[in-house]
């Protein structure tokens, strides 16, 4: 549209999708999650690996993670397809390609996110030849604002009498305890067998003794970008509030599940940091 606003994604969307392109560049073979498109999209400039927060060692433990929960993730979306699941709902979208790479996976797709990033990635998306499948919806909303996600979402054409699976992946922190208890009440009232994976952090002193200084780093720089950690749950803590929220069947999924489940037998030592766990819900 001519009076749409563009504005390029936050650099958190811009590093996770960095770092997953980066795992099938630097990490030994195979690679857990094979995606480079996010850093097509991105188009870094000339000599970005040589930032701080790409230096490939001293990221090891959080690019694992990221890999990890995207592929815990689109494995679930996929099982999910497979039993008879149509709709797959990504709450803050960022670069996610899920839609582009698993074009063989039957789901609609929507994507939730704000206007002017959400503009920026569909333009992109043209630019480089790769478009926007009819299975996928573009839902923009402006949280700031406070537009209602869930409308917007039923308006681009979700059907709530259907279940569905729903992916929020590094949300939960940037919210409040209220507005996370909120939101899992709205998924909690989705059509039965609908199912909701979500990341959580951990609180500092849960955390890995030999990770707590990048997390008291990133901490620090989220707050001064204006984007501090709001939200930090224990398992259990997370687990009574989704049950409080009205979900049928809860479970949480802790680094130690993804390590065994996918980098069992690897011998450069790459394993997911110990300070973000999954909640999984189901209704």
């Amino acid at each position: 549209m001519a009076d749409e606003v563009i504005a390029e994604p936050d650099s958190t969307a811009v590093r996770v999708a960095l770092w997953r392109a980066m795992h099938v560049e630097v990490d030994a073979p195979p690679p857990v999650l094979d995606d480079r498109i996010g850093l097509l999209l991105a188009a870094p400039e000339e000599g970005w690996r040589s930032r701080g927060d790409m230096d490939a060692q001293r990221t090891r433990a959080f690019r694992a993670s990221i890999i990890a929960r995207a592929r815990f993730i689109e494995d679930l979306a996929v099982e999910q397809a497979a039993s008879g699941v149509g709709q797959y709902v990504l709450l803050g979208a960022g670069l996610d390609s899920f839609a582009q790479r698993r074009s063989e996976v039957d789901l609609r797709i929507f994507e939730i996110d704000r206007p002017g990033p959400q503009a920026w990635k569909r333009q992109r998306l043209a630019e480089l030849g790769l478009g926007v499948p009819d299975r996928l919806r573009f839902v923009p909303v402006d949280f700031e604002a406070g537009e209602d996600w869930w409308e917007w979402l039923v308006t681009a054409g979700f059907d709530p009498a259907r279940p569905a699976v729903v992916a929020s992946t590094g949300v939960s922190l940037y919210l409040t305890r209220e507005a996370n208890a909120a939101t899992l009440r709205r998924l909690a009232a989705l059509a039965p067998g609908s199912t909701l994976a979500m990341t959580y952090l951990l609180p500092m002193e849960l955390a890995d003794p030999e990770e707590r200084p990048g997390r008291e780093m990133a901490e620090a720089g989220a707050q001064a970008s204006g984007t501090p950690f709001l939200s930090m749950f224990a398992p259990e803590e997370m687990r009574q509030v989704a049950g409080d929220a009205g979900f049928r069947d809860v479970r949480t999924v802790s680094a130690a599940d993804l390590a065994e489940r996918y980098f069992a037998g690897r011998a450069d030592g790459f394993r997911p940091s110990k300070s973000e766990e999954i909640l999984v819900a189901t209704t």
